[in-house]
């Protein structure tokens, strides 16, 4: 198996491993064109995503994203962990403690400290997962708003 980064041509197994992701959180997952947004996103003139996959017999079998984000308190840049994702027969095999030092490389190159990262509460293996690679977890809460939506909130 190769963890390499994702290149123009993993864009449609992306996707498909973008749906198993979301089917496994058991959350829902709407295509509405993330093939050209994910192009523009990881390859554009100025990406703003950076993306790692796994490679097992020429097919991808998962996949980690992350961006670089600005932290307002320690006045530093993060590496958020976007998704890390892998398909059930991959699991327990090393690659996300090989995704995640490939991860902390690009974090080093990039002279950043801290990666961060949240996952479901339901993801008990994720999270054993997590423990045993040395990450602390942090309780908050996740809002989501979507701007379309009338704020209820009046000037």
């Amino acid at each position: 198996m190769e963890i390499r980064r994702v290149r123009q041509d993993d864009l449609l197994s992306l996707v498909d491993l973008c749906r198993d992701h979301a089917a496994y959180e058991g959350s829902e997952y709407h295509e509405n064109g993330q093939k050209n947004r994910l192009a523009q996103a990881l390859f554009g003139a100025h990406p703003v995503l950076y993306g790692w996959v796994v490679e097992s017999q020429g097919s991808l079998v998962g996949f980690m994203t992350a961006t670089i984000d600005y932290a307002t308190w320690p006045a530093e840049f993060f590496l958020h962990m976007d998704c890390l994702y892998l398909s059930e027969a991959f699991r327990g095999q090393g690659l996300g403690r090989k995704l995640m030092y490939a991860l902390s490389e690009f974090a080093r190159k990039k002279n950043i400290n801290l990666i961060q990262w949240q996952t479901p509460v339901q993801n008990d293996l994720g999270i054993r997962f997590y423990e045993r690679i040395g990450a602390r977890s942090k309780d908050k809460k996740r809002y989501f708003l979507d701007v379309e939506v009338d704020v209820k909130v009046h000037v």
